[in-house]
């Protein structure tokens, strides 16, 4: 049985400062860093020893993942492509900025290489094809036991990824996370069969 445990930061700067997240290098806070301990302290009941550890390589996912190494004795690989979705000139600057000039994608039609307005900013194509880029690096992997430290919208993409989702039918996908939630996924050995077995658990916070 393969399983994967998906992470989503906990709490960071940029949550409580109340400005767009993204690729802005914000940190954990105070309460994130023991959010953090709760997460590693839950996975170390879970994930048995030789596990792999691959994290974002922004600074609020870095910390999230170092507590899991210094719990487990593991050590992180940093991932470019397990980033947040950029939200260029955005990144940042207050919520509201955002959401004035944020273009909302049509309910029909082109909606993964959707123009948001926001010049910079990546489309969820870009992001999805980094999602879809790293699952492939990280199931090359010949590990029974893996853990993935990323960003909210990050993980509807890895979801997508692992269930191979076709990345132009994942348009319309959303698998909403909380931060500091774990998402199970897991692969049987006979049938090969890839499911969810739990999304945003976040009992031990």
């Amino acid at each position: 049985m393969r399983t994967l445990y998906v992470v989503t930061h906990p709490e960071a700067t940029h949550h409580v400062d109340r400005v767009v997240g993204g690729q802005f290098d914000s940190e954990l806070t105070a309460h994130g860093h023991r959010q953090a301990d709760a997460i590693a302290d839950r996975l170390a009941e879970l994930v048995p020893p030789h596990a792999d550890l691959f994290s974002s390589d922004l600074k609020r996912t870095a910390q999230t993942a170092q507590a899991i190494a210094t719990k487990l004795g593991l050590g992180p690989v940093l991932m470019t492509d397990l980033r947040e979705k950029s939200y260029g000139e955005a990144g940042g600057k207050p919520q509201q900025w955002l959401n004035d000039r944020f273009v909302y994608p049509p309910a029909e039609g082109e909606r993964l290489h959707h123009d948001e307005g926001i010049p910079g900013a990546e489309t969820r194509a870009d992001l999805a094809h980094r999602a879809y880029r790293a699952l492939d690096q990280i199931l090359a992997r010949d590990t029974t036991h893996q853990i993935i430290v990323t960003h909210g919208t990050a993980l509807t993409f890895l979801i997508c990824a692992w269930l191979r989702f076709p990345l132009d039918s994942a348009g319309y996908a959303s698998f909403r996370s909380t931060s500091g939630g774990i998402t199970t996924l897991q692969e049987d050995d006979r049938y090969h069969y890839r499911t969810v077995e739990s999304l945003n658990d976040t009992t031990h916070l």
